[in-house]
């Protein structure tokens, strides 16, 4: 038998591991090793350039031109509408309610009928008290007849007494038998009187289950449907409405905000104000003011004051607790006698308080002009509530920076926030 052939032996040197192999692996390693601080560095200086190139972003300002011939603002505040007549409208019993006759937005007239409750029991009580007066009454007419008896008998009864025939005790039964039933009348007459107290007082119970509007005006909240229980007191568990709805006289509508009390002083009544709802800003609204209530909030020291809205119909858009801001103007100044009589320096124009920075030196302010700001002394006059006069150095109509970093500086470039 031939011997088998010898089985190849697996050629170990090829996985030797060459030195100039060694020698560049080690080069490449050295490499990355080698460059890891300078792409660090790079980042650094990328991310810097990146900052110093950022522009920072601010809020600018236009700068009011005061009013020529007219009156300055004296005081600026903001409110809301509040109406002088709103009214919750409850039951004044507890009851379930029956029927509903109105919806959000409905106008309703004084004395309407808006709402019903559940009067069953209370108009079994006057059937009651209308049945027992009605008893009363037949009653009288039943005595009635029976005096007119009465009387005829005690008149024969008389007659013959006279003549001898009848004896006194017959007249006597007759003159008491006269006197019982005038008795009975007057009774059953203060029973039909009792009656008619008792059917007012369930003809009351009845008219409380029906809900009329007290005064013309546009109901602004539903509060309670059909089937549900209402009362005029808070019950527990969540279950029984104590309103049906609430109403607002749109007539009645003013003006009401709060005044710092360092500036109340600026508010008198009559003042004229001119009013702007945030809902409709291009809209003035000519006001005065009708009283500052002689008060003040501790905690916020602040005074409320009530303006009245001018011709108030002519603004059919105005709702209740609608956001409003408010200029309180300046009381007209008599003329001079002496036309050449100095009067001062005169404000150039108004800008808001934000936007005055001051340092060791002076007051000045950023103007922003081509995406650039530059540094304006300003000349500084009365304050007007949230504003500040200008007497010099800033021109209406210029834009000013009124909120961005405090390390600005002349020539920053910046970017205008919206």
């Amino acid at each position: 038998m031939a011997a088998a052939p010898d089985s190849p032996r697996p050629d170990l040197g090829s996985l030797r591991i060459h030195d100039g192999q060694r020698s560049q692996s080690r080069m490449g390693r050295r490499v990355v090793y080698a460059a890891i601080p300078v792409l660090i560095f790079a980042s650094i200086v990328v991310a810097a350039y990146a900052f110093r190139s950022q522009r920072p972003a601010v809020e600018v300002a236009t700068a009011a031109k005061p009013e020529v011939g007219g009156r300055q603002t004296a005081l600026n505040a903001s409110g809301y509408i509040t109406p002088r007549r709103r009214a919750t409208i409850a039951a004044k019993i507890t009851g379930r309610v029956t029927g509903v006759f109105f919806d959000e937005g409905t106008r309703v007239a004084e004395g309407q009928l808006l709402a019903t409750l559940d009067d069953s029991d209370v108009k079994r009580s006057l059937d009651s008290a209308k049945a027992d007066r009605d008893a009363s009454r037949a009653a009288i007419a039943d005595y009635e007849v029976q005096l007119k008896n009465a009387q005829i008998l005690l008149h024969r009864a008389e007659q013959l007494q006279k003549a001898g025939v009848q004896t006194q005790e017959a007249l006597d039964n007759a003159t008491t038998a006269v006197d019982s039933l005038k008795a009975k009348i007057e009774l059953a007459k203060q029973q039909v009187a009792a009656s008619e107290s008792r059917i007012a007082v369930a003809q009351q119970a009845v008219d409380n289950c029906t809900i009329r509007a007290p005064f013309a005006g546009v109901v602004v909240s539903k509060d309670a449907q059909v089937g549900e229980m209402v009362s005029p007191n808070s019950a527990g568990g969540g279950f029984t409405r104590t309103g049906i709805a609430t109403i607002v006289d749109m007539k009645s509508n003013e003006i009401e905000v709060d005044v710092n009390e360092s500036y109340i002083a600026r508010v008198e009544n009559g003042q004229q104000v001119t009013a702007t709802l945030d809902a409709y800003p291009d809209k003035p609204i000519p006001s005065k003011v009708r009283t500052v209530i002689p008060t003040a909030d501790r905690q916020k020291a602040t005074v409320k004051v009530r303006i009245t809205i001018i011709d108030l119909d002519k603004y059919n858009f105005i709702l209740p607790d609608m956001g409003v801001k408010v200029a309180f103007l300046e009381n007209e100044q008599p003329a001079a006698k002496d036309k050449g009589k100095d009067k001062g320096p005169q404000a150039v124009a108004f800008i808001p308080k934000g936007a005055v920075r001051s340092d060791s030196n002076a007051s000045f302010v950023f103007l922003v002009r081509d995406g650039k700001v530059e540094r304006r002394a300003v000349s500084l006059g009365m304050d007007r509530g949230t504003d500040v006069a200008i007497l010099a150095g800033v021109t209406p109509g210029d834009s000013l920076v009124v909120k961005g970093p405090e390390n600005l500086r002349d020539g920053d470039k910046v970017e205008i926030r919206p």
